[in-house]
């Protein structure tokens, strides 16, 4: 097993909730169903949706998805191994082959796919990006750009019975978010709080300097890590139609 999914990372990273969702899309993974949900239908766009870690899909329904279908796209909220009603265990590394699975849940072509990921949600949308280049956009709200500094915050080498040099080898193999956010050439919206106390703002300069296409980064004055909506949400939402907007197949 991979270092990032042993079992104190995936109990101190993930917050996962059981909730049973009411029309999910099962979609299958290794070991696991994910209880994902789909709303509008025939819109040209099609955003792909990760969340934060301490979130379900549910808390997205109906508001968010409400409004990414009056911004004109369909919506594909993806769910966690454990979360929401989903099975499995959350495995910070095994999520990353998730995202295949995903892909292929949805009846859409590349090029009218927008992937967004928010917190921990970012690393699966960067794969995303990365993994499928000639999507549409991609969108990084309250985003990771080192994933290695996030977890040596919450357990150390010596509690997972390894070395920092044996992490470092493995995180910077599995996540390294420069040269996959290289690989996208496509336009990103990187959307941050200035005053992310968890997150803090320097990954959002990380993450759009990283980028390998045209770029927009919106720092928002007002909010925090989990307020950024809120706090901003008329501008949040102005920044993220004119984006999906400007994807729009002429």
């Amino acid at each position: 097993m991979n270092i990032a999914d042993h079992d104190i990372i995936s109990e101190r990273y993930f917050f996962p909730r059981r909730q049973p969702l009411n029309d999910a899309v099962m979609v299958d993974v290794e070991d696991a169903e994910l209880a994902c949900f789909e709303s509008g239908t025939g819109h040209d766009l099609t955003v792909i949706h990760f969340h934060g870690n301490g979130e379900i899909v549910a808390d997205y329904l109906p508001g968010f998805a409400g409004h990414l279908n009056d911004a004109g796209a369909d919506a594909f909220f993806a769910e966690y191994r454990g979360y929401g009603g989903s099975s499995g265990v959350p495995r910070l590394a095994k999520m990353l082959d998730d995202v295949t699975a995903i892909r292929r849940a949805v009846d859409a072509p590349d090029d009218q796919i927008v992937v967004f990921g928010r917190s921990i949600g970012s690393i699966y949308a960067i794969e995303f990006a990365a993994r499928y280049p000639e999507i549409a956009g991609l969108v990084l709200e309250s985003g990771i750009a080192d994933v290695l500094e996030r977890i040596l915050l919450r357990a150390t080498p010596a509690e997972l019975n390894t070395s920092r040099q044996a992490m470092q080898e493995e995180f910077g193999r599995l996540f390294d978010h420069r040269d996959k956010l290289q690989q996208f050439g496509g336009p990103t919206l990187v959307m941050h709080a200035e005053q992310d106390h968890l997150v803090d703002k320097s990954h959002a300069t990380r993450n759009a300097e990283w980028a390998g296409g045209p770029t927009r980064l919106v720092l928002f004055e007002r909010g925090d890590h989990n307020s950024i909506f809120h706090a901003n949400k008329d501008q949040y939402l102005a920044e993220l139609t004119d984006f999906l907007d400007e994807l729009r197949p002429k």
